[in-house]
């Protein structure tokens, strides 16, 4: 069992309030993202599920019993953090069974423990190197299978792949989903990359200022943010917003639309908007355009496959009125896009 709860959890930093008060349940067996920007106290909420913060106020139940006065051995949790953390002169074998050792686990039981996760994780071949040996991706793999002997209730990565490079990123994310695929343990998972959190998450928490701005799937705070900030940091590229006369039609201070909903054509007065090209990201599968939009601003269009557009040319959009989302003065979501 791995179900987590949080019950109006605070958390001060001498008089530096980082926390206000967070209420959040993660089901057993969930993969959960805290997702947000800089600052915004994820890493801090992770700590103090883990043990390594200590709480200023609330409750963290784990199965239902309040851990928050439990050291962090005692609460069945295991950890996965930026840095790997592995000992240089151990091997992967001796890395992996370090923890069952300490614990005073008897050899057969680590030998079973030890070579289960390097099969899980494809280690068996490196099992007898030691870190310096290994590349990036394969050393993160050794912090997770430390991790995964332990047999914990959940696991907590600490924006595990964040020194690895692009593409060994998209490789590790796979494996991690594959992971929890498999194991079906709760996992908690601490990114600023929104597309870490679209990708891996069954359910994101999108976190401002210590606050819990929205929870829920990925494909509900795409779709139905429940306020400009989450429209803003959910979705790649970012959502265009748009105020005054435009947003004025739609009897609303601020509407916001996808890059992907804005139609784009290059004939002449071919559309509701006219736009010159400032930057053209051609990527095979996509093209992004970066405009400048008479009457609204700078706007970020997507279109599938390639346009053959560049710097200085123009452009007419027309945006998808039936995939706008509308904010209220205040940010709010008044209608969310269908």
């Amino acid at each position: 069992m791995g179900r987590i709860v949080l019950e109006k959890v605070s958390k001060y930093f001498g008089d530096v309030l980082v926390i206000p008060s967070i209420d959040l349940e993660v089901e057993d067996g969930d993969f959960v993202v805290f997702v947000g920007p800089s600052g915004c106290g994820k890493s801090t909420l992770l700590r103090l599920i883990a043990g390594l913060e200590d709480t200023s106020g609330g409750r963290i139940l784990i199965d239902d019993v309040d851990v928050v006065a439990e050291p962090p051995a005692k609460r069945g949790l295991s950890m996965v953090f930026q840095s790997y953390a592995l000992y240089p002169h151990m091997t992967v074998r001796n890395n992996i069974a370090f923890g069952l050792k300490m614990a005073g686990m008897d050899k057969a039981s680590i030998d079973k423990k030890v070579n289960h996760a390097a099969k899980i994780l494809d280690l068996g071949s490196y099992i007898d190197r030691r870190p310096g040996q290994l590349s990036g991706g394969q050393r993160q793999r050794v912090a997770i299978g430390r991790a995964i002997v332990r047999e914990p209730k959940a696991f907590l990565f600490d924006e595990p792949l964040s020194n690895l490079d692009a593409a060994l990123r998209v490789q590790m994310r796979l494996e991690i989903s594959d992971l929890h695929n498999e194991l079906k343990t709760t996992m908690i998972y601490v990114t600023h990359d929104q597309v870490e959190a679209m990708t891996l998450a069954d359910k994101i928490v999108v976190l401002n200022a210590g606050n819990v701005e929205q929870f829920g799937s990925p494909l509900d705070l795409y779709n139905s943010p429940r306020n400009k900030f989450v429209a803003g940091f959910i979705g790649s590229p970012k959502m265009n917003f748009i105020e005054g006369k435009h947003a004025e039609k739609y009897k609303v201070p601020t509407v916001g639309i996808r890059p992907e909903h804005l139609g784009i054509n290059t004939k002449q007065s071919v559309g509701a908007w006219i736009a010159k090209v400032g930057i053209a990201e051609h990527l095979g599968s996509d093209t992004f355009l970066y405009v400048d939009a008479e009457d609204i601003g700078q706007l970020t269009v997507r279109v599938s496959g390639e346009l053959n557009v560049s710097h200085g040319d123009i452009v007419y959009l027309t945006p998808d009125e039936t995939r706008l989302h509308r904010f209220d003065g205040d940010g709010m979501t008044i209608t969310a896009a269908k």
